[in-house]
């Protein structure tokens, strides 16, 4: 080999050994990424569940065109042109439109991404039910020991799931030196979590960053004792009956530390079943797998906790009308003010979501028992939950 040669090739040896230098040689997250970490495998059951697949569309109602960047689609091609690798349509436990774009198909693994927040908050959920953790209002320092009980004394379980930690944290995605891509691409994610900082006093706003899920995923393992993959595989995927096995990629085999904030990769039909548990208020043809309360908590938004978008790891959307007074109405509803002075009024809709970068989705809307699941390669230029909700609403 030249000396040329070895020249150009020693830089990125040694930076294929740090979190940097995979940045770079991997880029920016994609849907191929479960091929490129280590992982754990999460086993299917033996008797999987199914929903029953729908003869026909021509009981959903589907927009007939959607406009992108002044040029008008039919629905698939809006789809297709927006990146997207599955769109699924469920209601009442019926596959009323299944999709699948650029050779992927029902066996095809997608990367959650983010939507793999909203399991552990599921996983939070049993370990409370369970007895294994006292309650949200715990200190997070109570599970873990080996954080900076002066830094981190102050922050609670509930802070996590809220994301109101106060914790320092950079969540960038495309700066290879922000946090976030130290958690994604390095590989000792236990000594990355007691090296953050803090920010501000928890509480105080709200910020979204991946930090406290992890830490939620590590309050989890230390309480029960047991690994959270495994945990995944006997609380949910083997109860709900998925198809396929799943995989949760970890920062290394040495460390072999669940990469919890995201990274959960699995199949768009048994993304959906995870929907239906929380559709069911936490049942699963008849067996309680998560509390009432806990869907409850999760889902139902009854405070101005961060301005009814967010709460325990699941995304909220909001209605809008206009207002002729400035009532608040038992905290449930709040009031803003256009640029003219005119007023609306902002309540939360009923609907929720899992979201992930790339536009991967777990969209639920319990008046009509819908569940809709998009799986993509980028996120492209749709609002998906805004589509997702007029679809529903709709049908």
């Amino acid at each position: 080999m030249s000396m040329k040669k070895i020249a150009f090739l020693l830089p990125l040896i040694l930076l294929s050994s740090c979190h940097v230098g995979r940045f770079f040689i991997w880029n920016t997250a994609d849907v191929k990424d479960y091929k490129k970490f280590a992982a754990r495998t999460i086993e299917k059951p033996i008797e999987p569940f199914r929903f029953v697949e729908a003869i026909g569309t021509d009981a959903l109602k589907l927009p007939k065109e959607i406009t992108i960047k002044n040029q008008s689609y039919t629905f698939e091609q809006a789809l297709e042109k927006s990146g997207t690798l599955a769109y699924l349509v469920i209601r009442n436990d019926s596959i009323l439109y299944e999709r699948y774009f650029d050779k992927y198909d029902a066996a095809s693994i997608v990367p959650s991404f983010s939507v793999a927040k909203s399991f552990v908050s599921a996983l939070v959920g049993i370990a409370i039910d369970e007895g294994c953790i006292k309650s949200v209002h715990d200190p997070i320092t109570l599970y873990l020991n080996n954080l900076d009980g002066v830094k981190f004394g102050a922050i609670t379980i509930e802070h996590l799931l809220n994301m109101r930690s106060g914790i320092q944290f950079n969540e960038g995605y495309f700066n290879p030196f922000g946090d976030v891509a130290k958690y994604y691409y390095g590989k000792n994610l236990k000594n990355y979590v007691a090296r953050q900082d803090i920010r501000q006093a928890p509480d105080q706003a709200f910020e979204y960053i991946s930090v406290n899920t992890q830490l939620l995923a590590m309050i989890v393992e230390q309480a029960t004792g047991r690994p959270l993959d495994a945990l995944l595989q006997e609380k949910i995927w083997q109860p709900l009956g998925m198809e396929y096995d799943a995989t949760w990629s970890i920062d290394s085999r040495k460390n072999g530390t669940i990469k919890a904030f995201c990274c959960l990769n699995a199949r768009a039909r048994d993304f959906a079943k995870f929907g239906r548990l929380y559709l069911n208020n936490g049942t699963w043809n008849g067996q309680q797998i998560i509390s009432e309360d806990w869907v409850r908590r999760s889902t139902v938004m009854n405070s101005e906790v961060n301005n009814f978008i967010y709460m325990y790891q699941w995304w909220h959307t909001v209605d809008t009308q206009p207002l002729a007074d400035s009532t608040y109405v038992n905290g449930l509803h709040r009031i803003n003010n256009n640029a003219d002075g005119t007023k609306y009024l902002v309540q939360p809709a009923p609907d929720y979501y899992a979201e992930g970068i790339l536009g991967q989705f777990i969209y639920l809307y319990p008046d009509k028992n819908i569940i809709i699941v998009r799986l993509g390669k980028k996120e492209g230029p749709l609002p998906w939950a805004t589509l997702a909700k007029a679809i529903a609403r709709n049908n």
